[in-house]
């Protein structure tokens, strides 16, 4: 048996240790002063945020979706904007890279579903236009 003294957030503890790979017998049991086992703290579970419902399409109206999982870095365009297919919408971060994301078509923008920093999944509507 090896005794230890550990100082551990100010109180000292005295410690035996038994060591395994020795061949001389294990001296016998001695008493050890009581040791104070400190308790875990639990904290709280964060509270459910809400996740926004996303409003319906109207009808007749044209969307523009993520094409692939990322981060919104920028946004070129605002309602009311005219926009031509292949103008620059966004700015989308996928692994690193900014990817420009284009205007699969003509229209005019009715409705911006994102914003800046905001994380896409495949397939989230980012822009409708009308």
């Amino acid at each position: 048996m090896k005794k230890f003294q550990i100082t551990f957030k100010g109180q000292v503890y005295e410690l035996d240790v038994e060591e395994m790979g020795s061949s001389a017998p294990a001296p016998a049991a001695t008493k050890t002063a009581s040791v104070p086992i400190a308790t875990p703290v639990v904290a709280p579970a964060p509270a459910k945020v809400a996740t926004p419902v996303a409003a319906p399409t109207p009808a007749g109206a044209q969307t523009i979706l993520a094409p692939m999982p990322g981060k919104i870095m920028a946004i070129n365009v605002k309602v009311g904007d005219s926009i031509k297919r292949g103008d620059i919408i966004c700015i989308l971060e996928a692994m690193k890279m900014q990817n420009e994301i284009m205007a699969t078509h003509d229209g005019k923008v009715s409705d911006v579903r994102v914003t800046v920093g905001q994380l896409m999944s495949t397939g989230d509507v980012m822009i409708v236009t009308n």
